[in-house]
C-alpha cells in the first residue's frame, strides 16, 4: 500500500487523542542532499495545554510557544541540551498542545531521533507538508499493541501530570 501525506486536519484533535494515533505514521524529512527520509513513529508523549504543568504553554503565550497558539498542523522545535526536539502541535485552534516525538523505527529518544534527522530551529513553525520539508505520510499501518505509561523527565510537573499515563509506544506484540 502507498502512503499519503498526513493533511492539516489531521491535527485538529487533542494531544492525548492525537499522540497514540501517530504511532505507525511516517516521520519524513527531506535531507540536504534532496534525499527523503522516512522513519516509522514507535514513541510519543502528549502535552495538553496550559492546565498541563508538565506542557511548556503552562506559563501562557511566551515567544518560546507562540507556535502552539498559531493553529495545529506546524514545528514547534525547542532546544534541550544540544538537541533541537520535535513536537507536533495539535488540538483545537486555540488550545496550545503538542505531541512530542520520542522515537522512530531503531532510535529512541528524542535527542538521537533529533540529531539523525537533521531538527533544527529552522522548522519552528513550519507547516507540516512536503514542501517545508518535514510532514507525516500514513500507509495504514497500525501497530499491533500500544502500551502507554508516565511521561519522562518532566521532574517540575506536578505530581498528577508526572503519573498520567500519556507516553505511548510501539510494543512488540
Amino acid at each position: 500500500m502507498s502512503a499519503a501525506v498526513v493533511g492539516r486536519e489531521y491535527f485538529g484533535r487533542r494531544a492525548a487523542e492525537l499522540a497514540p494515533d501517530v504511532l505507525g505514521k511516517f516521520l519524513c524529512r527531506r535531507m540536504p542532499d534532496g534525499s527523503t527520509l522516512r522513519l516509522r513513529i514507535t514513541e510519543t508523549e502528549a502535552y495538553c495545554g496550559e492546565d498541563d504543568t508538565a506542557a511548556h504553554a503552562h506559563r501562557g503565550r511566551t515567544a518560546r510557544t507562540e507556535v502552539l497558539y498559531s493553529g495545529y498542523g506546524r514545528v514547534y522545535v525547542y532546544r534541550c541540551h544540544m538537541f533541537w526536539l520535535l513536537n507536533l502541535s495539535c488540538g483545537p485552534d486555540g488550545s496550545p498542545e503538542c505531541v512530542l516525538v520520542r522515537g522512530v523505527e531503531g532510535i529512541e529518544g528524542p535527542g538521537r531521533v533529533s540529531r539523525a534527522m537533521g531538527f533544527s530551529k529552522e522548522l519552528y513553525g513550519l507547516a507540516l507538508v512536503p514542501e517545508n520539508g518535514i510532514w507525516l505520510e500514513d500507509d495504514g499501518y497500525v501497530p499491533g499493541k500500544v502500551v502507554s505509561g508516565p511521561r519522562v523527565g518532566i521532574p517540575y510537573a506536578s505530581d498528577g501530570d508526572r503519573a498520567t499515563p500519556l507516553n505511548f509506544r510501539s510494543a512488540p506484540v
